[in-house]
Order: structure tokens, then sequence, then C-alpha cells
């Protein structure tokens, strides 16, 4: 009990002292021992390191899941050590409302069916979602987590002690200095004749002849006859009211302080080496941790291609899945509404390049004299035969690049110009398109029509 008070009593000196430090720095009446330029970037590109690494994983984490409650419910999940509960996503709940509204409202009518193939695309793309979400908090947020519940931590506790050395080691260069300053006061000899210190008195004889200030001082000859043994000038004693005193005959007495203010500026300079050599040794420790914040970035930056990667591969699902469910729905709409198309200027997949398309809805003319194809495998065989209408052909220019899918499919690069024609009983969202000895289908949303 007794070590644990004296290291209390202890610690609290300690804390005292840098305290006192501390607010002198900040009030300007001590010297701060300044760190090299060098060491100061580091410290800042620590500490921007950090704030960004704060806002992108909180951003990110909004992005994987815009409900707070659910972002909040994971956390505690997190910090109490348990699984998280598989949540369903909002494209699976959408899926399933529209799965029980097909059955009740009836699965063989025309809206029934629509309601299944879109119910059945809203699952894909939650499944889709789902992995997504898991691959970028694996690939992505937990690195991110790591470094500020890991590296971050090391980094600031070392931080701390650095200040906490650079405080004792100025501490210990202003004890050093006052000592110096009272040494040198101390053995400084006092100018007699101009003052007289208080615990200093003198003597009696010293007294009598001083305070006789009515009568001259004796001639020489007087002063010999009264002492025979020659001519010696008055003396004068100091005699201190401490007892630690050294007298001596003919002479000022001084005490023992210079001797004491020495041994005080030797213990002082041993402090400060000890002092310097904790400080330099933290200082070490401390640039070797920031130092490491570039092996940080490059372990962020490819953390950074992981999240990008799944990124593009979950919205490559989510357009493949889409363009599944517009096929399907084209095909259901033409079979509803026989012999219509409607030309569309927005593409269904996000633009690749700035280009976009200024022309408005156009209606592409229906050749009758033309043998219709029925089905994509009748379209394959009888492809070779088709020729183009004598009139009714428009000029298209391709938006983005398409790859064929079979033999039927027109292959197409962005910007080149083809032309295009349908035919009667066509899926809408397909027309015929030619490039010099080539033809083949293509998909209308990849296309601009010109006038």
């Amino acid at each position: 009990m007794d070590f644990n008070m004296k290291k209390l009593a202890s610690d609290a000196g300690i804390f005292f002292t840098r305290a006192v430090q501390f607010t002198e720095e900040k009030f300007g009446q001590a010297e701060k021992t300044e760190l090299d330029a060098h060491f100061e970037n580091l410290l800042v590109r620590a500490d921007s390191t950090k704030n960004w690494t704060e806002r992108i994983l909180r951003q990110t984490e909004v992005l994987l899941q815009p409900n707070p409650s659910a972002r909040v419910e994971e956390f505690l999940y997190e910090k109490l050590d348990r699984k998280v509960p598989s949540r369903v996503t909002n494209g699976e709940l959408l899926a399933q409302y529209m799965a029980e509204a097909a059955g009740e409202l009836g699965p063989t009518t025309p809206y029934g069916k629509t309601l299944l193939k879109v119910s059945e695309a809203e699952k894909r793309l939650g499944a889709a979602e789902r992995d997504f979400i898991h691959t970028a908090s694996v690939s992505f947020l937990t690195p991110l987590r790591n470094f500020l519940e890991g590296d971050w931590k090391t980094i600031s506790k070392e931080r701390r002690l650095l200040q906490n050395r650079r405080l004792d080691l100025d501490a210990c260069k202003a004890r050093l200095k006052k000592a110096k300053a009272a040494e040198a006061k101390a053995t400084t000899v006092p100018d007699f004749q101009e003052t007289r210190p208080r615990n200093y008195i003198l003597s009696a004889s010293a007294s009598a002849t001083l305070d006789d200030t009515s009568r001259p001082p004796p001639p020489r000859a007087e002063w010999k006859e009264k002492h025979p043994g020659g001519w010696s000038p008055p003396c004068f004693f100091l005699l201190p009211l401490t007892p630690s005193v050294t007298q001596a005959r003919g002479c000022l007495s001084l005490p023992e302080d210079g001797k004491l203010w020495n041994d005080e500026v030797d213990k002082a300079e041993q402090e400060l080496r000890v002092a310097q050599t904790e400080f330099d040794r933290q200082a070490e420790v401390t640039r070797l941790l920031l130092e490491g914040i570039s092996s940080t970035h490059v372990n962020h930056l490819r953390c950074l291609h992981e999240f990008v990667k799944s990124q593009m591969t979950y919205y490559a699902q989510c357009y493949r899945h889409m363009l599944d469910l517009q096929k399907q729905l084209g095909s259901s709409q033409a079979a509803i509404f026989p012999g219509t198309f409607v030309g569309t200027t927005e593409p269904a997949s996000p633009p690749l390049s700035t280009t976009s398309p200024t022309t408005a809805a156009a209606t592409m003319p229906v050749v009758p004299t033309v043998a219709s194809l029925a089905t994509p495998g009748e379209a394959a065989l009888c492809l070779e035969e088709v020729s183009p209408p004598a009139s009714g052909t428009r000029k298209a220019r391709v938006l983005y690049d398409y790859e064929a899918a079979d033999s039927s499919e027109l292959a197409l690069l962005a910007d080149e110009l083809i032309t295009v024609y349908s035919l009667p009983g066509m899926d809408p969202d397909w027309l015929i398109g030619e490039r010099g000895n080539k033809k083949g289908k293509v998909p209308v949303t990849y296309l601009e029509l010109l006038s």
C-alpha cells in the first residue's frame, strides 16, 4: 500500500510539472522544443489520412446501407462480437410483394405474368446487391476499420508519450537554466561599500569605527604609536546570523550556497541528459510509425481497387438482369400489341460516352412485302435471304459498343453509322442492321436514329 501511495504521489507530481510546463508554453512564458520539418509533415499527413479515412468509411457505410437504424444495429452486433442476422434487401422484398400480387390477381393474366417476370428480375437484383454489400464490407470497409481501430490507436498512444517526453525535456531545461542563474548569483561577491546583507552583522570594532562618523580617521603616526607592531588597515569581519558560516580573518565570510547550487546544477544536467535520451528514443519510435502511413496508403489503394471491381461486377449483373427482363417484356408486348414499334432515345444502360441522343421518338416503317421472321431460329436461317426494303430504311449512329451474342446479331462499335430497318412481327426492341456486306439484328437501345 505504501508503494502504491508513493507511486501515486510521484505520478501526481509529474503530471503537475507537465501541466505547468504546458500552460507556460501556451502563454509564451516557457521555451518549447520544436520538432524538425520532416517530422511535422509526417504528423500532418497522418492526421489527414485519419480524417479522410473516417469520412470515406462513414459514407461507404451509408452507400451500402442507407437505413440508419440498420447501421446502428449492425454496429451493436459488431461491438458485442455477435453475427449480424441476415436481412432481406429492398429488391428481394419488392420481388416477394410482386409474386404475392401475381398469385392473388391471377398468374395467367398478362398483368400477372408480367409481375412474375419482374419479380424474378428483382429477386436476382436483390441477390446481386447482397453479394456486393458482403464483398465491399470484407474487401474495403474492414481494412479501413482495422486501420482506425488498430494502427491509428497505436500511433496516437506513441504521440501522447512523445508529447509527455517533450514536456519533461523542456521542464528539465527550465530547471537547469534556473539552477545556473542561482549559482551565478550566489558566487558573486557583494559590494560591501554599497550594501550590507540583512543576514550579516559587523564585528564590534568595525561597528564602532563605522558609527563614529564625526571623528576623522587617525593619522598614520598616531596609529603607529598605539600599535607598535606596525601599520595595518582596519579589518572588518562579517558575522552571519546563520550557523553555517565559514569565518576568515581579514576578508569577507561567504556561506556555502555556491557549493549547494553547484550540486543542484550537476543534478539538473544529469536529469536533462536522461530526459533528452528518452525523448530521442520516443521520437524515433513515433517517426517509424508515422512513416508506415505510406504502407497504409498502398494497402488502402489495393482495397479501393477491390471495391471498384466489386461495384463494377454488381452493376454489370444488374445490367444483364435488366436487359434480359427488357427482352422478356418486349416479347410479351409484341404478343399483346402486334405490329407496333416505338423507338426510344434513352438507352437502358448507363452511357459510356458524353454523347447523348438528340432525336425524338421515331416510328420505323413496316414493310409488308418482306417475309416475317417469327422466331429467332427462323431469323437465323432466313437472315441471308432478307433484303432491305425499297423504302423505309434509316441511318442510325451507334451509341455504345455491342458484342454479338450469336450469328444472327451484328456486332457494333460506338460512333459508327449503319443502316437499319424493321420487319413485320419483329421484336420491337430489335432492328435489322447493315454495315457493308454484313447484316444482323441490333438492339434499338444502342442506337440513335437519324432523320
